[in-house]
Order: C-alpha cells, then sequence, then structure tokens
C-alpha cells in the first residue's frame, strides 16, 4: 500500500500556549512528523507564543525536548530535526496585555495562510481572539483552531461562542475533537457509505444495540481540581462519545462535505431522548492497595464528581426507534479501549441446535489501540461430531492491512492540523453541534446534582460498578468483556 502525502499551501501557524503539555505530547511532534513525510512546505513557518520569557533558541530547545520524548525513535532525523528546529521561532505574550503582538503582527506574512491554535484555557479564548481582532492580525485567511473543553454547560458555551464570533466567522472557526482525526472513526463512514453490504443493515430491524465505551487505566493524578470541576460527563461524554455517537447513527449526507456532514449530525443530537435518572449510572474509583482513591487524587473528600459515567440512550427517529445505545467511559478501568460495538440481532429462526451460546453478529470499531475492525460471524468448528457453532472474528487491523511498510498509522492530530491548513472543516464540530450537544446534557447533570447522591464506589483495573453491568442485565443483555480480545 502506498502512502499519499499531499503537500499544503505555505503557512504560518500560530501556536498560543506553547510550552503547554498538549503542545509538547501532540501538536509539536505531529507538526514535525508532518514535515518528516514530506507535508510541510520549506518555507512554513511554526510560531510559538505564550508568557514565558524566552528566545527563539530557548524555544528551540523546548521542541527539541518534545521530539526526544513524544516521537519515536525511528523518525527522530537528525538533520530534519534542525531543519524543522529553523522553521521554529517563538513571542512572549500575554492574552490580557498589550506587550508582543505588535512583534506577532510584524512576524506574520500577509502572503500565507495563517492558523491561530489556541492550545490554552478557554478563559483565554476570548480575550486572544479580540487582541488579533484589534490588532489587525486576524483576516479573511485566517483560521482558528480552538480546543476542549467548549463549555462547561448550554450557558458557556454559547458564551463563547458569540465572544469568537465577534472576531472570527463560523467558517474560520475550527473546534478540534481530537477523536474524530483517528482513522478508525473516518473508516466508520467508509464502510457504512462506501459499501452496499452493511448500510441496508443499519436500522432497528437488523441491529439489536450499540455499545461505545472510552475506558482508560490511568486516574485523574496531576488534573485533580480540574477533573473535578468536570466530571465524566462533560469531560467524555458531552464531546467525545457524543461525537461517536452522531457518527454511528446518523443519516448519510448528501455527498462527503463539511457543512452536510454536521448538519446530519446535529439532527441526531436534536433527536435524542431525555434520559431518565434510572438509565444512569455514575461511579468514583476507591483506593486499591498503593493507588489513591478519586477523592484523594482530587483532593476532594467530599467530592461527588464521577470518574465513571454510563447511559442508556435512546434516538427517537425512524432508522434508531426501538435501539438502545449504551455508553460508558470511566478511568481506573481494566484496560485502555476506545471502542463502537455493533450488535445485530440474531436470525428469526435457527436451523441449528441452540447451546445456549448467541450467534448474533457484531462488528465491532476499535478506535484504541490497535485500531481497527471485526466482525464476528457464525461458523461451523472444524472437526467430527455434528453442527457444532462457534463465534470467530473477521479481523481487519488497520497497521497490518493499510500501514506502507509497517509504518506508523498517522496520529490524529496530525490530520487534523493539515485539515485546519487545507480550509477543510469536516472533522471539526459547529457552534450549534456543540450548543445541542449541550443542551441535552445540560438536564441529566442538573437531574443528579438536585438529588446530591453520591457515585457508586468501583474497584481500580475492573469494567466500572456493579450498577453499570445490571443497566443492560435488566434488559437481557451484556457489555462487551473489557479483558475480550
Amino acid at each position: 500500500m502506498v502512502s499519499r502525502t499531499i503537500p499544503v499551501d505555505t503557512f504560518d501557524l500560530i501556536l498560543f500556549g506553547a510550552t503547554g503539555d498538549l503542545a509538547a505530547r501532540k501538536i509539536l511532534p505531529s507538526l514535525y512528523r508532518r514535515f518528516l513525510a514530506g507535508q510541510m512546505p520549506e518555507d512554513a513557518r511554526v510560531i510559538g507564543a505564550a508568557r514565558s520569557e524566552l528566545d527563539d533558541e530557548g524555544f528551540r530547545e523546548i521542541v527539541r525536548d518534545a521530539l526526544g520524548e513524544f516521537v519515536s525513535p525511528s523518525k527522530r532525523d537528525g538533520d530534519t530535526i534542525e531543519k524543522f528546529l529553523a522553521q521554529c521561532s517563538y513571542i512572549p505574550i500575554d492574552a490580557k496585555e498589550e506587550a508582543g503582538w505588535d512583534a506577532l503582527k510584524e512576524r506574520i506574512r500577509d502572503d500565507a495562510i495563517k492558523a491561530f491554535y489556541f492550545s490554552v484555557g478557554p478563559s483565554i479564548f476570548g480575550p486572544l481572539a479580540e487582541r488579533l481582532r484589534s490588532h489587525g492580525i486576524a483576516g479573511p485567511k485566517c483560521r482558528l483552531v480552538v480546543e476542549k473543553p467548549f463549555g462547561t454547560d448550554l450557558e458557556t458555551a454559547r458564551k463563547l461562542n458569540d465572544n469568537l464570533a465577534e472576531s472570527f466567522d463560523e467558517a474560520q472557526i475550527y473546534r478540534i475533537d481530537h477523536f474524530l482525526g483517528k482513522e478508525t472513526v473516518q473508516n466508520l463512514m467508509a464502510v457504512r457509505f462506501a459499501n452496499v453490504l452493511f448500510e441496508p443493515l443499519w436500522n432497528e430491524r437488523y441491529i439489536d444495540h450499540v455499545q461505545i465505551t472510552v475506558s482508560e487505566t490511568v486516574g485523574v493524578t496531576g488534573r485533580g481540581s480540574y477533573y473535578d470541576r468536570s466530571g465524566a460527563m462533560r469531560d467524555m461524554v458531552q464531546n467525545h462519545l457524543m461525537q461517536l455517537l452522531c457518527l454511528t447513527a446518523m443519516e448519510p449526507p448528501n455527498r462527503y462535505d463539511a457543512d452536510m456532514l454536521r448538519d446530519e449530525k446535529l439532527k441526531v443530537i436534536r433527536a435524542l431522548d431525555p434520559v431518565s435518572k434510572e438509565d444512569v449510572v455514575r461511579g468514583q474509583y476507591k483506593a486499591s492497595g498503593e493507588q489513591p482513591s478519586y477523592v484523594q487524587d482530587a483532593e476532594n473528600p467530599d467530592s461527588r464528581t464521577e470518574s465513571f459515567v454510563a447511559l442508556k440512550v435512546g434516538i427517537s427517529n425512524w432508522r434508531w426507534k426501538h435501539v438502545p445505545f449504551y455508553l460508558r467511559t470511566g478511568k481506573r478501568m481494566s484496560r485502555r479501549l476506545s471502542e463502537i460495538v455493533i450488535q445485530f440481532k440474531e436470525t428469526s429462526h435457527s436451523i441449528f441446535e441452540r447451546d445456549g451460546l448467541s450467534k448474533a453478529n457484531s462488528l465491532t470499531i476499535r478506535l484504541q489501540p490497535d485500531e481497527g475492525m471485526d466482525l464476528s460471524v457464525t461458523i461451523k468448528e472444524p472437526g467430527p461430531g455434528g453442527m457444532r457453532l462457534v463465534n470467530v472474528p473477521l479481523d481487519m487491523t488497520f497497521a497490518d492491512a493499510l500501514g506502507p511498510d509497517g509504518e506508523e498509522i498517522p496520529d490524529a492530530y496530525e490530520r487534523l492540523i493539515m485539515d485546519v491548513i487545507r480550509g477543510n472543516q469536516t472533522l471539526f464540530m459547529r457552534g450549534d453541534e456543540v450548543e445541542a450537544a449541550w443542551a441535552w446534557t445540560d438536564p441529566i447533570i442538573e437531574e443528579w446534582e438536585a438529588r446530591g447522591d453520591r457515585p457508586a464506589s468501583y474497584s481500580q483495573g475492573t469494567s466500572g460498578p456493579e450498577e453499570a453491568l445490571a443497566l443492560m442485565h435488566r434488559d437481557n443483555r451484556r457489555w462487551r468483556d473489557l479483558e475480550e480480545e
């Protein structure tokens, strides 16, 4: 399989928060890997901006350290790193101060695409956007990239949208969700809409239910104070899991176009049923051996914030009526895993003797680790002794099937940053989409906050609280075991 690398036009990427953790772990390594692949023009530039008093060489040392830690050794080429560093520079800027803005305006080229990447807290989005406008830096060829969290509820999301709209058009704003840049997420659309095999079956007549799981083995150590104001519902469900649900459930757009695709996702969000309290399970991980509990990590012994949440969600439209979507996400679980499971119904009549094993097909879409898909099909177990049926997976791991000469699949940020430069908003959230997601999420949070109940405790290294298992057991269904391969 030959990898095609399509160069982009020259650009200036101005990275606000350039000395932060996200810049070091994701953004700068992704830019370097695109440079190594020949996708970045030789005159493209990366301009770091932050409050730290650094010069160009000081910033380049930060970039060098980031590449040394977060780029695999096979990708670290000394000459290429030096060439990439030569394209990096730095300007000290405080979002709420005047110093540095005139210098930034002089540094940026008028004839280049300008991408402003806000790798900062959302409280700084508005002041940064206003400064860019008031100093005449923003213009029609500018793109603005903002990271989540995009608000903490509907009111704050609307306020952020309004603040950005004062300085940028909606067509210039790229609300990034790195889940949408994953190869498997895009392949979900390809599998559905480019193959006659699945789309005719993608409805309530053939699908029993859908499971969406994002589980993590890490806790909230190091970000406990932030997470305790957020929780799993705001941090994961409202954005990441919502996007996966929308791409799974949406109708086919007329064509692969940014606004047409986002129109269809918006329809899904607006069709979501309200969630009753019986269909929500919240959990907190407890201490295990030397591993602290959630309340210890959050440094808040009275915390009622959830580190785990599971929901049963319905969609009121023709395609999905009576098909439940089960969502779950949590910290300190048994396995790092992100996947979507499409569980098909069993055959209406079986000509074979049943042995208690479900023979229903399932399509599993793995986002991480080992991006890929597998389709569970029923076959005869080899050997004599009658017609014994077993379920086996038809597996396609993308790294094995598509990776050229064993090369790594590009990180989601690599794809998304290049899409920003190209002006392609397909994999980014639109303002009304964000607001609709919060409009659905807010009542769920408000309801449990009004009750004041505590999340259920669960042991670290498990699949979450027992109540989450009961959420499906009462419907005669079961979660896909996190230990299954």
